[in-house]
């Protein structure tokens, strides 16, 4: 299992989703950041299960419990370790074992990859619940980034076909923490009523919906970021696409590129105030794969939930012959509520290494 990322700032993911607990290690974070508890918890809420009945309803504390790195509420400059323990599992809601394949699920390639030995519970090692010590790792990480003026704010810009505006036409200087209070944070208001009866309206059929999520990173000065491999793009894409649920990226004008002419599409060149800046974001603030200055901006689209309560057709992987299947538990109509802090918490790990990358190169 590779579950380790990072060059300057290092990451290692553990643990299963019915094990005993699930964990993370932070290697290379700076001393004598004073953590803010109560921060730390509302970004563990905001991912949490049990909000609404958009979520299921499995209700977990996710309290971290910090083994080391951290001494009277500061950083020490040590490795941080933390787990968070698992006190809801209902492995009995997936059977005595793997048999039935779940349709959309990584029963069948989790089975044969790691030859019938994987921990099949709840999803075991590929269940969203591992996003939970991420959203722990990025909560940190966003408190670093807060104090050095860097921002992020990420907003449901579509869920079916209900879709939001864009932080392509917003303002970047305004202020969005009031996205942080809601379970469906949009730029338009009023809008989060409509995607939920969306989303509803895929729960009452047994159904599930996705949709899109858009982030915007603000204060990043030029310059982070190396070709060809340690682009911005790449490194961000990297932690993305480990999102389970995550099946597609695109940066700044993304896929709408190919409708548009190099004339159109060019971001110019301007001074202003003493600073060089570009008089449209196009690129999403990445030229080069390197920072230039400018706000950061990505999308990722967000599958809907593979599990959901109507007949499916499948294999026993037992009698070796097709089958049906009725998924039974709990399980959420719409994921995008849940996955906005973890889409948060991969952008600023990746742009936490990305800067202490930076920052090592000017030595």
């Amino acid at each position: 299992m590779s579950s380790s990322y990072g060059q300057q700032l290092k990451l290692s993911l553990f643990g299963q989703s019915h094990g005993e607990a699930i964990g993370v290690t932070l290697d290379g974070f700076p001393a004598g950041m004073v953590i803010d508890q109560e921060h730390l918890l509302s970004e563990m809420a905001r991912r949490a299960p049990g909000q609404s009945a958009l979520t299921t309803a499995r209700k977990e504390p996710d309290a971290p419990e910090f083994l080391s790195g951290v001494l009277d509420g500061r950083t020490t400059g040590q490795p941080i370790c933390a787990i968070i323990r698992n006190t809801n599992q209902r492995s009995r809601d997936y059977g005595e074992s793997v048999d039935l394949l779940r349709p959309g699920h990584a029963d069948y390639t989790g089975h044969v990859r790691y030859f019938g030995f994987e921990d099949w519970r709840g999803g075991g090692s590929f269940s969203g619940r591992l996003t939970a010590p991420i959203v722990l790792a990025g909560a940190l990480c966003s408190q670093w980034l807060e104090r050095q003026g860097v921002k992020l704010a990420c907003h449901v810009q579509r869920l079916g076909d209900v879709q939001d505006a864009s932080f392509m036409q917003a303002d970047p200087a305004a202020d969005y923490s009031y996205m942080k209070s809601m379970h469906l944070p949009v730029l338009t208001q009023g809008l989060d009523t409509r995607m939920e009866e969306a989303a509803m309206a895929a729960r009452n059929t047994c159904d599930s919906i996705g949709g899109v999520l858009e982030c915007m990173i603000t204060g990043l000065p030029a310059g982070l970021g190396a070709p060809f491999f340690d682009s911005v793009e790449s490194q961000i894409s990297h932690l993305l696409f480990s999102v389970p649920a995550v099946k597609g990226v695109e940066f700044g004008e993304g896929f709408g590129f190919a409708a548009l002419r190099g004339s159109q599409a060019n971001d110019a060149f301007r001074m202003v105030d003493g600073r060089i800046v570009t008089t449209t974001n196009h690129s999403g603030g990445i030229n080069g794969g390197i920072t230039n200055g400018m706000p950061v901006i990505f999308r990722c689209v967000i599958r809907p939930t593979p599990s959901i309560a109507q007949k499916q057709e499948t294999v026993s992987i037992r009698t070796g012959e097709n089958a049906e299947l009725e998924i039974k538990g709990r399980h959420d109509p719409c994921i995008l509520p849940r996955a906005v802090p973890v889409i948060e918490a991969m952008a600023a790990i990746a742009v936490m290494d990305l800067w202490k990358e930076r920052a090592a190169c000017l030595k």
